[in-house]
């Protein structure tokens, strides 16, 4: 594509290449495709064993996310950082030249993390009032495989669409962390992406505390 039509996208061949790789190093990381803590804690809401989480001196949400983000962090060096490595040493990887952009990188990787964690804590909340998670939890994550970028940068979407999937939360998993890597948001515009990958961690986390109050009254415990 990128042959065809230079700077696709705002990409050049060698930005859309390393967009691929960034890809598969934060598929697991980011839980774009699911796959954290959200099969337990739905468990543990339909057999009933969350009463007990909800009676322990900790608080739920952030239990769940401070286990979400040690998980994030073991993909991260396991499927993120060997890949990368065999990556930049097979092809011309465009990689940041300035420390400050990697640790900007890092910062962004983790706001995405906290996104995805706060998306996927609201779905598997769910499970108080559907009893099953299955269904809603499928649907999340083929909105998060979509609207993250995973499939084909948001940039390249047309129009309307476009900027409808860059304003969505799953951005924040990979198209804003991908672009503070290549370079994309710098100085202001880096402040900017902070801010809508935050905003939206601050939104959906409060979401999630309040549907959390909401389902706690009605705890049901199955099975004894």
């Amino acid at each position: 594509m990128w042959d065809a039509r230079p700077r696709l996208g705002g990409y050049d061949a060698s930005e859309a290449l390393t967009y691929v790789w960034l890809g598969q190093a934060l598929l697991m990381a980011c839980a774009m495709m699911g796959g954290g803590f959200e099969d337990e804690l739905v468990e543990r809401i339909r057999t009933g064993d969350v009463a007990v989480d909800l009676y322990r001196p900790v608080d739920l949400q952030l239990w769940w996310l401070a286990g979400d983000l040690g998980r994030a962090a073991f993909h991260l060096l396991g499927r993120g950082v060997v890949p990368m490595v065999l990556g930049a040493l097979a092809f011309d990887l465009a990689l940041p030249g300035s420390p400050w952009t990697w640790a900007a990188f890092l910062g962004s990787v983790f706001l995405g993390v906290v996104v995805s964690f706060a998306v996927r804590y609201l779905v598997a909340l769910s499970a108080f009032w559907l009893m099953d998670g299955v269904g809603a939890m499928r649907i999340v994550s083929l909105a998060g495989l979509f609207f993250s970028g995973m499939l084909l940068p948001l940039n390249l979407f047309p129009g309307l669409l476009g900027e409808v999937a860059r304003a969505l939360p799953w951005s924040s998993l990979l198209q804003v962390p991908a672009d503070v890597f290549l370079g994309k948001h710098t100085g202001w515009g880096l402040v900017e992406a902070y801010a809508f990958q935050g905003g939206w961690a601050v939104v959906l986390l409060v979401a999630g505390r309040l549907v959390q109050t909401a389902a706690t009254r009605r705890v049901v415990v199955q099975g004894g």
